[in-house]
């Protein structure tokens, strides 16, 4: 049920292997890589199959290695990057001397140019740009006094361009700062972006996820971070347990952080769908890292190819992500509540840790349930308030063994709703839940 893949930068960087970020001509297409041929080839295949692409593009620094804008013409300030780079303190990134003066016109240009070379001529779908924070702020923070206003009209003179010549197009920043002007139109004074990474998704579910004792969950962070939106829009957030950034550089991937060098364990395999499941049932752009949907094992790097044979031998987990999937984009019908921007999280225990939200489409009363069980403990009849009258039935149970064998199978049905206000509903009813399981419900 993939619909889009976002791709790590791919232009020119110096050597046979990078993850990208280190771009040595920013309008080559890696030769490593097959070059410009073989990626539109790709692109096209893509399509056919209904699939779209975004590509990761780099623009808070260039190199710094093989980089022929370096020094251009000779001249140069503080053994700076000459007149296409800042030469002075503003010239500092965690990567190098090496930020582009996002004040001169020719850089400007050299910039938008590049973005609207990757959607018109290669027909890409979307742009994911990197690290944005660092475009706008020599920092990459929250501080007037190193704010970069120039990189701050840079950026949202490009996604005027590309919203007036190809509207259906969308730009994603990774800024994770939660600062809501990064999507906010242009004509209000926001960057004008379509959607940025979320770092108030991440960092509390996964901080969550991989405490070791259950004790140790904060169900009131999980909740906050199921339902945050900027600017009132679900939509304008990416969410996401794995990235390439938080699964190397000294981390691991989530179900190997859960349980080194183990992660067909119990525990990781429980945890690892627990926060899939929240990712694809919460309300935002989800997210999934390469071999997340077959637990791939320790870390990402740029040398070892994923083990294809997992998705073989986890083909259950590789099921229930295809079950979610489809529940998500309502594909049978039972689930519209999930394409909707309502949500609201009306039950949160943080003794039992376990939350249940809403999700709807259109009246809040034809909502899909979900809820969430963050402990190693079943329980039979969990009492939750629901929104409408009637039979509410089971659409997912993230215990079910035919996923992993090592599941319970907890037995869980649906439920008629009881009369008796609870959780701010006038009915409630009681629902099984498995340890470390999500359940989806509906009417």
């Amino acid at each position: 049920g993939i619909n889009c893949i976002e791709i790590m930068p791919a232009t020119e960087f110096p050597g046979a292997y990078s993850w990208g970020y280190n771009p040595s001509n920013p309008f080559a297409l890696e030769s490593d890589y097959g070059g410009a041929e073989a990626f539109r080839e790709l692109v096209k295949a893509a399509h056919q199959h209904g699939i779209a692409i975004i590509l990761d593009v780099v623009y808070n620094h260039f190199g710094p290695g093989d980089l022929d804008l370096w020094q251009f013409d000779g001249w140069q300030e503080n053994d700076g990057g000459g007149i296409y780079f800042y030469n002075d303190w503003r010239a500092e990134t965690p990567w190098g001397h090496n930020r582009p003066d996002y004040g001169r016109p020719e850089v400007r240009r050299y910039i938008r140019d590049n973005a609207l070379m990757w959607l018109e001529d290669y027909h890409c779908d979307g742009l994911r740009m990197d690290a944005i924070a660092f475009i706008r702020n020599v920092k990459g923070e929250e501080d007037p006094g190193a704010d970069l206003p120039d990189g701050w009209t840079l950026m949202r003179w490009v996604n005027e361009e590309i919203r007036n010549s190809q509207p259906w197009k969308i730009t994603i920043a990774e800024d994770l700062r939660g600062n809501p002007a990064i999507t906010a139109p242009t004509e209000r004074g926001g960057e004008g972006f379509s959607a940025q990474w979320s770092s108030s998704f991440i960092y509390p579910m996964h901080e969550a996820l991989t405490a070791f004792a259950d004790a140790d969950r904060d169900m009131h962070a999980v909740s906050r971070a199921v339902c945050t939106a900027y600017n009132g829009n679900a939509f304008e957030r990416v969410i996401y347990i794995e990235s390439h950034d938080e699964v190397a550089n000294g981390k691991s991937r989530l179900p190997e952080e859960i349980a080194p060098g183990n992660v067909d364990n119990y525990f990781a395999k429980k945890r690892m769908v627990l926060g899939a499941s929240l990712v694809l049932t919460s309300p935002g752009i989800p997210m999934l890292f390469q071999g997340q949907e077959f637990l791939a094992p320790g870390s990402f790097n740029d040398t070892e190819p994923l083990e294809w044979a997992w998705a073989e031998s986890h083909a259950g987990l590789t099921q229930l992500y295809r079950d979610l999937i489809a529940l998500r984009r309502d594909l049978r019908g039972v689930t519209p509540g999930l394409r909707g921007q309502g949500c609201h999280v009306f039950h949160v225990n943080n003794d039992a840790k376990v939350i249940a939200f809403a999700r709807w489409d259109g009246r809040p009363g034809d909502a899909t349930i979900v809820i969430a069980n963050f402990a190693n403990v079943a329980h039979e009849g969990y009492t939750i308030g629901l929104p409408a009258e009637g039979e509410w039935n089971i659409r997912f149970n993230s215990d079910w063994d035919g996923y992993d064998t090592d599941f319970q199978n907890f037995p869980c049905f649906g439920t008629h709703t009881e009369r008796g206000a609870y959780d701010g509903y006038p009915q409630h009813g009681r629902i099984a839940l498995g340890p470390y399981a999500v359940v989806v419900l509906s009417r």
